[in-house]
């Protein structure tokens, strides 16, 4: 038969989280890749399950290891991919090894299971209907500026050692933005703490343990509704100051949330021309 890469999601702290569909591909694989052999064969361990050859594939070493691995399916090996906990690729290893077997036309099966970036995202309250994920938060004011910007949710993995930090930096660029730090996702001691970036700052100034995940709600638009009455009347005092209506309607659409064309239409009486 032909080889194949089984793409498995393991628990990221609840063990009855993993999936019956899991247990069977890592029961029948040849080979698992895995982020640490030990950690990796103590869930076999505690599955009751054979313990098959097992290959570490971690940040250090994925390149030259997807090469290997990728020889090894084409000789018939069936191959199973696991991270530490959650759902490989997504800030785990896995990446590289995907795109080389997709390279070479190999059946990639990636079985559904346990993330912390969808359950952070769902239990933090904030809209899901538009969200990015950022992996770990950056350090940089810059970059954490253009974090909150964009009008999506966002969800971000932090150290607990540099929590304080990162919450202390975002407050004191949003301070009224709704957000929640979730801790220990799955785990006996989970906490999901929600707030505004101020209040989660004050809360965890003093650290804390665990595994986090930190959720950003989306920018607060100051009405559902641009008010166009307004934004027309803007745009017809800058026309009036000498400014070109096409140009003038762009700057109001971008500052009030409207349309450029509906107001270079309402103020001429005229669509624009493209």
């Amino acid at each position: 038969m032909a080889g194949r890469l089984v793409v498995c999601p393991t628990p990221i702290g609840n063990m009855e989280d993993i999936t019956e569909r899991v247990k069977v591909a890592l029961s029948e694989a040849d080979i698992v890749a895995c982020e640490d052999t030990r950690r990796t064969g103590l869930l076999f361990e505690r599955l009751g399950l054979r313990r098959p050859r097992l290959v570490s594939n971690h940040e250090g070493n994925e390149s030259e290891r997807a090469r290997q691995l990728v020889a090894a399916i084409e000789r018939g090996c069936k191959v199973a991919l696991i991270s530490d906990a959650g759902t490989p690729a997504v800030s785990d290893p896995g990446y590289r090894l995907i795109g080389a077997c997709i390279d070479r036309s190999i059946d990639v099966q990636v079985l559904p299971g346990p993330s912390a970036v969808v359950t952070a995202l769902v239990v933090s309250g904030l809209p899901t209907d538009r969200w990015r994920f950022e992996g770990f938060l950056p350090r940089r004011a810059g970059e954490l500026e253009r974090v909150l910007g964009g009008g999506q949710t966002v969800v971000a993995f932090e150290s607990p050692r540099r929590l304080p930090e990162s919450l202390a930096a975002l407050s004191a660029l949003a301070p009224e933005r709704p957000a929640a730090v979730c801790r220990e996702l799955t785990k006996m001691h989970e906490e999901v703490v929600r707030g505004t970036l101020l209040e989660l700052t004050r809360r965890f100034r003093d650290g804390v343990k665990g595994e986090i995940v930190v959720v950003i709600g989306p920018a607060a638009r100051e009405s559902s509704s641009p008010d166009i009455a307004f934004a027309v009347d803007a745009l017809r005092r800058l026309v009036q100051s000498g400014a070109r209506p096409r140009a003038a309607a762009s700057v109001v659409a971008a500052l009030t949330g409207t349309r450029a064309n509906e107001l270079y239409t309402a103020l001429t009486g005229r669509e624009p021309r493209e």
